[in-house]
């Protein structure tokens, strides 16, 4: 088991983001290889997300979990769950959905600021992130800013490509920040292949570009846990999940999104 201490869950609970040291270290080639599977086999929602003339390539995609068996058999059969249940505080656990990004080499391009929560149609106190590097990483590291997950007001979501608003009421939200510019709290780590950075889905977070000559894989895997429910939007989310049918205040529907822990539903 992944060793996670009453001080790490502290730390998760005030600050929205912890280091998970080796979360994924026997799990790297597995990763890596379901990375490779989704790179040569995109999947609906892949994205690149450089601009004509803009060096490297900035790659993603999502929700490939239950096609992509590497990704299933680490979701499956490591102690991720058990992790995030502690952390989140929760005896359920749900799979929300992964998320792939690759930074090649002289990708110079940041991820942008931005919290994950206003993209989903999901909310709740018990949500949670893992973001892991299939590659050693320094400045193309995650950052994320402590504290904002207990922001009053959200900020505002933006397409990444096109930087134009997610919504069409910017004024529901706050504008992105700049996390640098106005000395917010920003928490990040060099981290070796496996390690992971836990965070919670209102967390502000992005990544500097990779100026590096070698590869920034990222594995992404989001889960939520027995508060969180089914809320609109004001427009289509990212992820969409055309057609679930929930209602608002329900608990993610349990055939498109499984328990890892069950808890006493």
């Amino acid at each position: 088991m992944t060793p996670v201490t009453d001080d790490m869950v502290e730390t998760f609970q005030r600050d929205g983001v912890v280091l998970i040291k080796g979360l994924w270290k026997d799990w790297v080639d597995v990763i890596r290889a379901g990375i490779e599977r989704n790179l040569a086999e995109p999947g609906p929602h892949a994205a690149e997300n450089l601009k004509p003339g803009e060096g490297g390539r900035f790659f993603d995609d999502y929700c490939n979990w239950t096609r992509i068996p590497e990704f299933r058999e680490v979701i499956e059969g490591s102690d991720v769950a058990e992790v995030a249940a502690r952390l989140m505080r929760s005896d359920i656990v749900q799979v929300f959905h992964d998320h792939v990004l690759v930074k090649e080499p002289g990708t110079s391009k940041p991820t942008p600021w931005h919290q994950d929560g206003p993209y989903y149609f999901v909310k709740g106190s018990q949500t949670i992130s893992f973001w892991s590097p299939l590659d050693p990483v320094t400045d193309a590291t995650l950052r994320c800013v402590a504290g904002s997950h207990r922001w009053a007001k959200e900020v505002l979501p933006k397409r990444w490509l096109a930087e134009t608003d997610f919504y069409p009421d910017p004024d529901a939200y706050m504008p992105v920040p700049d996390p640098d510019a106005e000395g917010l709290n920003v928490r990040e780590w060099s981290m070796e292949p496996g390690d992971a950075v836990a965070f919670d889905y209102q967390t502000l977070h992005g990544a500097r570009g990779n100026n590096s000559t070698t590869r920034r894989r990222a594995f992404s895997l989001r889960l939520v846990g027995r508060d969180a429910h089914y809320v609109e939007r004001p427009g289509r989310t990212s992820p969409p999940f055309p057609g679930h049918g929930m209602q608002p205040g329900e608990r993610l529907r349990e055939d498109w999104f499984p328990y890892l822990r069950r808890g006493t539903v």
